[in-house]
């Protein structure tokens, strides 16, 4: 199923005619309206010099949490760790930001241009535990071909 999205992940990165912001949002929003378990997708970026992620495009309910310190929340740990951090059930995060009481689980995926962790993209679901190898390969994916437009 995500597979069958990557033709038009790259259709979406390519389209020069946008913005590259206007890029990601169509990304967040194909991926929302086209992946039953992921009801909220945006991207982080780093803040300029700043030790904090701020929000850049985002399909799915208007969050609070625009800017995020470096450690904080699952965000702030993989701007920090570098690593994919999938989390199976959020209430049993001790270090975890609510966006939003529906949201049962989060996958979060690194985006690196040149080496350097540069932002995220940041997915909730309101179904328990539904990442899995496959959802973290197919945001690697999106990561590599968006860092060729950042």
């Amino acid at each position: 199923m995500l597979k069958s999205l990557e033709p038009k992940i790259l259709d979406i990165v390519k389209d020069e005619s946008k913005s590259v912001n206007t890029r990601l949002g169509d990304i967040c929003e194909l991926l929302r309206n086209n992946v039953d378990h992921y009801d909220w997708v945006g991207f982080y970026f780093k803040n300029g010099d700043k030790e904090e992620l701020k929000l850049g495009p985002y399909a799915g309910t208007p969050t609070d949490h625009t800017i995020i310190p470096f450690g904080k929340g699952i965000c702030g740990q993989v701007a920090v760790s570098n690593q994919n951090f999938v989390v199976p059930d959020v209430a049993a995060q001790d270090n975890y930001i609510a966006c939003s009481i529906t949201v049962k689980a989060e996958i979060v995926v690194p985006l690196f241009v040149n080496g350097e962790n540069v932002g995220q993209i940041d997915i909730d679901s309101n179904t328990p535990d539904p990442f899995t190898e496959e959802d973290e390969r197919f945001l690697e994916f999106i990561n590599r071909h968006v860092a060729e437009i950042l």
